[in-house]
């Protein structure tokens, strides 16, 4: 975006504000400066009026003119063609320097002396307005002759080109710039005022039909006028150029001075070339969401926002014009002609990024610059078509917008900065505003664009430098706690000597029904399997991990530890995930330890293998059925007290099915062991002791029967307890011994032998009632 300062003058007044002031300001308010070039005129280039062109007497392209220079009249032989019919031009006199250090002397050409130049504006540096010399007007100022170029601030005005990011839409005229220029220099946009003295007495609406077909997503103004003359004004061919924009002609530079100014799309319509029987019909339509169309007759005018038809183009020449002032949602209007392949046209790119929603203000000003330089009477009244606008409404909380910014703002400026950048407050309670979105700032969403907007005014160099301090959110949830348990739960299997097997969630229907499994419902179970064998979903994942043992004794393997965590599901395809361990022939690898000679893996070992991967556990008598488990080797797993699974050799009929070692399974609920909160309790620093108990009791009783007599005392003394002797022989008869280690530990003070007695009375007494115990 290029702007020069005198432009930026005309919106806020920028009296008594530097070029280094300006450069400062715009990086500080995010509009990086790209560069910035101020033109100087040289000294002794002054306005000169021309009094009389004559033919040179012996050259036919040059001119003899008599110039009056101020000071005095200067004869000055002249080349360039447009010198015919200028009065005020720009004339460097004798002693000028201009640009490549080119000095003005008095010459003789073709026999006819010369005392100065008529210059073009690239010879003073200025880019190139036309072709031929500078032909000055009352654009610029108040004419004087004699009066030294230089001191025009339109002429030797400064350019100023701006990086803007893809969402600064609204900066790309020169309104838009001086709107956040006026913010941060704390000084007043200037309104733009207009008012119409050469009104046509008839309305636009008296020759213009206006329709709309569907739900039209589009502001749209029209205007007519009627164009007699049309000259461009000194002032727009070089801002133009300045700016680096290029018109197709004269009425062209005027649109593209406006919307360059202003930021509001503009065209014009040839409106002769419109009529039919004295009317013109313009039919406005929805074509699809983002897209859409001016018509005339069915015949397409332009798209609104993207291209406009060559043939209804005004021309320099047109006497009825016709024009449209539009606005469309950027984000609307790029999403909808991504799909298609239209023809766009140098509007697009400023309604792709935000052009101005006030079509008001662009209308009026081109209404403005076409009755002050050209011959133009517009008609009464305006054509408008509006879409329904609804405001962005962000809710702004104080300390929000200072934690974002990292300093603290106070309330009043934070809503005197919003105030100024256009944004509306509508209401105010519990250190929070409401805060309404302007519509040409369709790029602000959220609570983080408006800190940024505040940052922007205050400036970055003005918010404390601070050290960047994170808070990491805590994000320990169940799902991460139970990938970490799996995780480490698997390390414990694999050094317990045992491989992660990982299958399918499907397996053998007929295998799940012969060893007596749940079934999936009919209806539930899968309609197209993935194979044959396959053609389930799985109530069991030992199925599958004894078909693995069953692969590697073919292997010949002779240790087999397998081990899965994984989905299995009921008859009505409730899932739940379980962890299943199978372990097959020899215990642990054969060595020099075992003399090559392991022994085969029991269930004593295979206990000792699970508490080894999931922790303590507590076995009781085996309440689960199916064709896997041994009816005398089984038992089921309890966790925390809570059921979880089950333990067991295989079933030897089921071994000899599957040509297997003597093997053991076990299947537990994941559920039952990922870890729960755990409150801390303390720990005595008094030594405690260690009792042992020996008793006999029935042989059939389990020790379960035995530990829950002994938890029911409550003891507070008595930490924890534990078999760790069972003993039967023929003396004993229908009886066996147990012994049981007891750990006592007081809280309070050193044990004395009356505490510990009084513990190993107490138990004694309880298990003689429950259990009819007897010290052995």
């Amino acid at each position: 975006m290029i702007v020069t300062k005198s432009w930026l003058n005309e919106f806020v007044d920028l009296d008594g504000i530097s070029n280094e002031k300006l450069y400062e300001t715009f990086n500080a308010i995010g509009l990086e400066v790209d560069s910035i070039h101020e033109h100087e005129i040289p000294a002794k280039v002054v306005v000169g009026k021309i009094l009389s062109c004559e033919k040179h007497p012996d050259a036919d392209k040059l001119n003899v003119c008599q110039v009056d220079v101020g000071v005095a009249r200067r004869q000055i032989v002249c080349g360039a063609a447009n010198v015919v019919n200028a009065e005020y031009v720009a004339v460097a006199l004798i002693g000028a320097k201009l640009p490549g250090d080119f000095e003005i002397k008095f010459a003789t050409l073709r026999g006819v002396e010369s005392e100065g130049m008529i210059c073009s504006s690239s010879e003073l540096g200025l880019p190139e307005t036309d072709k031929g010399i500078m032909v000055l007007d009352k654009s610029i100022g108040e004419l004087k002759v004699g009066q030294e170029l230089g001191s025009y601030e339109k002429v030797a005005d400064t350019v100023i080109e701006l990086e803007l990011t893809a969402n600064r839409g609204d900066c790309l005229s020169i309104h838009g710039v001086a709107r956040d220029l006026s913010v941060a220099l704390n000084r007043e946009l200037i309104p733009f005022e207009y008012q119409n003295k050469n009104r046509e007495k008839i309305g636009i609406a008296r020759l213009v039909d206006l329709h709309t077909k569907g739900h039209i997503e589009a502001d749209l103004r029209y205007a007519l006028a009627v164009m007699e003359q049309i000259d461009t004004p000194f002032l727009f061919a070089l801002r133009l150029a300045m700016v680096e924009i290029e018109a197709a002609g004269k009425l062209d530079s005027f649109l593209k001075y406006a919307s360059h100014a202003t930021g509001v799309v503009l065209r014009a319509y040839d409106a002769n070339r419109l009529k039919k029987e004295d009317k013109i019909k313009l039919q406005i339509e929805a074509e699809e969401r983002g897209i859409v169309t001016v018509k005339s007759d069915d015949a397409l005018l332009s798209i609104v926002g993207v291209n406009q038809e060559e043939r209804f183009t005004a021309e320099d020449t047109s006497g009825l014009l016709l024009f449209e002032s539009s606005y469309i949602h950027p984000d609307l209007l790029v999403e909808a002609v991504a799909k298609k392949e239209y023809a766009k046209d140098d509007l697009y790119y400023k309604t792709s990024r935000g052009s101005e929603p006030d079509l008001n203000l662009g209308m009026e000003y081109l209404s403005s610059l076409l009755e002050e330089s050209a011959s133009c009477r517009c008609y009464e009244g305006n054509l408008n078509i509006a879409s329904n606008w609804e405001p962005v409404n962000i809710t702004v909380d104080y300390a929000e917008i200072n934690s974002l910014i990292g300093q603290k703002i106070e309330s009043g400026k934070v809503v005197t900065i919003l105030k100024k950048l256009g944004f509306g407050i509508h209401s105010s309670q519990n250190d929070k505003i409401g805060v309404l979105v302007p519509r040409f700032r369709h790029d602000i969403k959220n609570i983080q664009d408006i800190a940024e907007e505040i940052v922007r005014i205050v400036g970055i160099n003005n918010i404390d430098a601070k050290p960047l301090e994170i808070v990491e959110k805590n994000r320990q949830n169940a799902t991460l706690s139970h990938y970490a348990f799996k995780k480490a739960l698997r390390q414990r299997a694999t050094a317990s000597g045992m491989h992660e097997n990982i299958s399918y969630l499907f397996t053998d229907r007929n295998k799940l029904d012969r060893y007596g499994f749940d079934l999936l419902a009919g209806e539930l179970d899968l309609t197209n399997p993935i194979a044959e064998e396959l053609n389930t979903l799985r109530s069991t994942i030992l199925i599958n991990l004894l078909d693995a043992v069953k692969r590697n004794v073919n292997y010949t393997a002779k240790s087999i530890g397998l081990f899965e965590i994984g989905a299995v599901f009921d008859a009505q395809r409730s899932q739940k995930e379980v962890l299943a361990l199978v372990f097959s022939g020899q215990r642990e690898a054969e060595s020099v330890a075992n003399s090559g000679k392991p022994g085969m893996i029991d269930f004593a070992s295979f206990v000792k293998k699970l508490g080894s991967v999931i922790g303590g556990i507590e076995l009781r008598e085996c309440s689960y059925q199916n064709g896997l488990i041994h009816p005398y080797q089984s038992a089921d797993i309890y966790v925390r007290g809570r059921k979880c699974g089950y333990i067991s050799k295989l079933h030897p009929v089921a071994r000899e099915a599957y040509g297997i070692y003597d093997t053991f399974i076990a299947e537990v609920e994941m559920e039952a062991l990922y870890p729960s909160h755990i409150n801390a309790e303390p720990i005595s620093k008094f030594q405690g002791v260690y009792k042992d108990l020996s008793i006999v009791i029935d042989k059939e009783l389990p020790y379960r029967q035995v530990a829950e007599a002994i938890a029911s005392l409550e003891l507070g003394m008595l930490k924890k307890w534990y078999p760790v002797d069972v003993y039967e022989d023929e003396n004993l008869g229908e009886k066996k011994s147990l012994t049981v280690r007891f750990f006592i530990q007081s809280m309070e003070g050193t044990l004395q032998e009356e505490d510990i007695d009084s513990v190993m009375s107490q138990v004694m007494e309880k298990l003689e009632q429950s259990c009819q115990a007897k010290l052995r």
